[in-house]
């Protein structure tokens, strides 16, 4: 049975080992560093009020996580959560805890909109998404670090 919970500081390791996986992968565009997964990984189980992680449990065991950034959209005229990472380990996949993510996420922030980023040859990921009520808006990322 799947449980949806709060990061805790016990998860710091298990999920910074996932964040390599998946930052490494075609998935995401940067390569991050174990300095900045540090840095989230902190984020999330301290007070901070921009992120929460997010750990997925089947039968006590982590089967993936997720970081949320909280902000507002001008856009929409309402607040947000940005889906920022979601990983789910490959023996966990094609279990319905993405679904199941994407459910909680409504129930737990009401009248929010929703919002991620997506590489356009995850087409797994893009079909769960779509399945999950999101559309592509089409807008090109930029950024300045």
């Amino acid at each position: 049975m799947l449980k949806i919970r709060k990061m805790e500081s016990r998860d710091t390791e298990a999920v910074i080992g996932m964040m390599e996986t998946f930052y490494a992968s075609p998935a995401v565009m940067t390569n991050g560093s174990r300095q900045i997964f540090m840095n989230d990984a902190a984020e999330c189980v301290g007070e901070s009020p921009f992120l929460d992680g997010i750990i997925f449990e089947e039968d006590g065991e982590i089967a993936g996580y997720a970081m949320i950034a909280h902000s507002f959209s001008t856009e929409f005229g309402r607040r947000c959560v940005w889906v920022e990472d979601l990983y789910i380990l490959p023996e966990y996949r094609r279990r319905g805890i993405g679904s199941e993510f994407f459910a909680w996420l409504e129930k737990s922030f009401p009248g929010q909109a929703v919002r991620l980023e997506a590489e356009r040859e995850n087409s797994a990921a893009i079909a769960l998404y779509e399945k999950c009520g999101l559309r592509e808006l089409g807008y090109l990322e930029m950024i300045k670090l």
